[in-house]
């Protein structure tokens, strides 16, 4: 999948266990939850998705597809586990789910937001990405694939997919594709959203965490969103929190999981 143009979406065995939906960061796809899959170890049938490497689809075309790619696949409810960017798309395929048929049980937000807090620092960024040759872009690459030999010890499954990590983003269409995903970003606003939801709304945060920085997010989400649940801030980890605390991380989303679980059941008695 060196150049793919298409929502591509991994759908394992175990449909008796919970559904729960992984929508991944700027980087567009699951090279970096290994450890987190081998974590959850088969106890939630964990649906992984890569994004189109596209220029031109909006914020509703990716849930939208998104969701019509869940209801091929007869996936009629889930949990969504919205990491980062993938709250953009988390939020958006929330508003559209009644639409298409689908349930949401809930939305684990890991490094997520509702609204991006520091709007001038994602137009820096993406400038910046536009701006800085491939050659350079491939290089830093090559130093996060010797950095992450130390940060993923503790996570081999993840550890083994760092190359794939690095090849996909040292190409162009990559490239181009994530600086697209920066102007998404800034065209997000999903507070209305947020504010009205009534599935259950919890935040997974790495202390380490200098992209999305999660206290302003969690004052607002205490705030604004009456769904909000609650919080886990893992000391040891940094922004990719799935991939850099795993064990940690999927003990704390089984949790969340079960606990509404029981909640709904005693509610509907």
């Amino acid at each position: 999948m060196s150049d793919w143009h298409d929502l591509q979406m991994r759908v394992p065995g175990g449909a008796n266990q919970p559904n729960l939906v992984y929508l991944p960061g700027m980087h567009g796809d699951s090279t970096l939850v290994s450890s987190f899959r081998a974590a959850l170890g088969g106890r939630v049938h964990l649906i992984e998705l890569t994004y189109p490497r596209t220029v031109t689809w909006s914020i509703e075309e990716h849930a939208v597809g998104i969701l019509k790619k869940l209801r091929a696949h007869n996936i009629q409810d889930a949990w969504l586990l919205a990491e980062s960017f993938g709250s953009v798309i988390g939020w958006e395929l929330i508003d559209k789910a009644a639409q298409h048929g689908f349930t949401a049980n809930g939305i684990i937000l890991s490094g997520g937001f509702v609204r991006y807090p520091w709007m001038i620092t994602v137009r820096l960024v993406g400038a910046i990405n536009r701006a800085v040759p491939l050659s350079l872009i491939k290089l830093l690459c090559w130093g996060y694939g010797r950095y992450a030999v130390l940060r993923h010890r503790r996570a081999p499954e993840t550890l083994a997919s760092v190359s794939e990590f690095v090849r996909r983003r040292s190409e162009e269409a990559d490239r181009s594709a994530l600086c697209y995903r920066y102007r998404l970003i800034m065209r997000s606003d999903a507070r209305r959203v947020a504010q009205r939801v009534s599935l259950p709304v919890y935040q997974l945060c790495g202390f380490a965490d200098p992209v999305v920085p999660w206290l302003p997010v969690r004052n607002w989400l205490k705030r604004h969103c009456p769904a909000y649940k609650g919080w886990r801030l893992v000391w040891c980890a940094d922004h990719n929190v799935l991939g850099t605390a795993p064990k940690i991380a999927a003990e704390q989303v089984l949790s969340w999981m079960r606990a509404s679980q029981l909640t709904r059941g005693q509610s509907s008695r």
